[in-house]
């Protein structure tokens, strides 16, 4: 029998892993050996950079935000493009949109028909900048950093309400709250450093948006909501009744409703109710049917760091504990395990379309070393 690691190995590891599958441009591959992750998300990658600025690796994070801010900043011509056609009422297809990710050298990934258009990785890259610069004594943007940090801000104050792929890359035609999220935590933050008080005001309307309209009746926060369209006028109808692991963000990292707020309470207390499995792993929502619906690692991390957040120091013990009975021999985590399924069917159907979950994805070794130096913060050498 192969001797299990401690969480300081897996810590360590998990370190050498995201290290290993960084390009030298600074994009981090979200899963080497899956071809379908064989590119580098800004979503994934700005939550990994976190992890690694966390660990203390700074100089890793580094490369990743110059990575992305480089891509951004020769994409200003598209997006000053695309705001033209929404200033002057054009619709825009979402093939449109700039891209969710791209090859770890920073090509455009423009051969697939993945689903494209996403904001959360924008709105995620802001807020992970902001935090890098905390990390290293920054207290201003950099001017390196200013073109497209200034041309992110746009793009998202002009487009936040639009419908959206969600941050598993589904459900296109909907509102998502956990994106919302991440672009709320994105400005935010550049308010913050750039004293702007009119992302403020965006970022109180993001919020009133999501109160107004993604709340359900029993008082929590819902998967996502549906636009409908009648002359020219714009209402909300709820999509999906049910909550989904994702919404954790709208209180951990980006503090748009604190744990107390009744429907962030409701919220809370409904992902423990569904989602958390009697083995301890956190699944993405009830109906899920990606490799049968499984625990994802990153996801048990994430409610782990939100347990700590509230004081539930034990719970978040646990939920690391699970996490490292679930790495292998090489300290390689997968992107979720099928040990809670009811039914291995749905399974086993993407298992021989695609062959195993992604091993190891570095979007779980990332929060991983949230959740374990946020436990164990004297452990950065």
């Amino acid at each position: 029998m192969t001797a299990r690691l401690t969480a300081e190995q897996l810590a360590e590891a998990s370190t050498r892993v995201i290290t290993w599958n960084q390009h030298e441009r600074g994009g981090y591959v979200a899963s080497p050996l899956f071809s379908h992750y064989t590119f580098s998300w800004l979503r994934d990658g700005s939550f990994i950079a976190y992890g690694m600025d966390v660990a203390g690796q700074h100089d890793s994070s580094r490369l990743f935000y110059e990575w992305v801010s480089r891509i951004i900043e020769s994409k200003k011509p598209h997006i000053d493009d695309l705001l033209g056609k929404k200033e002057r009422g054009e619709f825009i297809p979402q093939e449109q949109f700039l891209h969710t990710r791209y090859y770890a050298d920073g090509r455009d990934d423009e051969q697939s028909d993945w689903g494209h258009f996403q904001l959360d990785g924008y709105g995620a890259w802001l807020w992970g900048l902001s935090e890098h610069l905390k990390a290293t004594g920054q207290p201003q943007i950099p001017d390196a950093y200013r073109p497209a940090v200034d041309a992110t801000v746009a793009y998202l104050v002009a487009f936040w309400q639009l419908p959206n792929f969600d941050c598993w890359e589904e459900y296109a035609e909907f509102i998502h709250p956990s994106t919302l999220a991440c672009l709320y935590g994105g400005l935010k933050a550049i308010a913050r450093l750039d004293r702007r008080n009119e992302l403020e005001t965006v970022c109180a309307s993001i919020r009133e948006f999501l109160l107004q309209h993604a709340v359900h009746p029993d008082g929590h926060f819902v998967k996502n909501i549906a636009p409908v369209k009648a002359d020219d006028t714009v209402t909300y109808k709820i999509n999906y009744e049910g909550v989904d692991a994702s919404l954790l963000w709208l209180f951990e990292p980006f503090h748009m409703f604190e744990a107390d707020h009744p429907a962030m309470e409701a919220t809370l207390n409904r992902i423990d109710a569904e989602l958390r499995t009697a083995q301890g792993g956190l699944r993405r929502y009830a109906s899920d049917t990606y490799y049968g619906g499984g625990e994802w690692l990153l996801l048990t991390a994430w409610y782990g760091w939100a347990a700590l957040s509230r004081g539930r120091r034990e719970t978040a013990e646990a939920a690391l504990h699970w996490i490292v009975s679930k790495a292998d021999a090489s300290g390689r985590l997968p992107e979720q395990v099928p040990d809670a399924l009811p039914s291995r069917e749905g399974y086993e159907h993407w298992v021989s379309k695609w062959g195993p979950p992604a091993r190891p994805l570095l979007w779980s070794h990332g929060m991983y070393l949230v959740l374990y130096h946020r436990l164990y913060p004297d452990s950065i050498r």
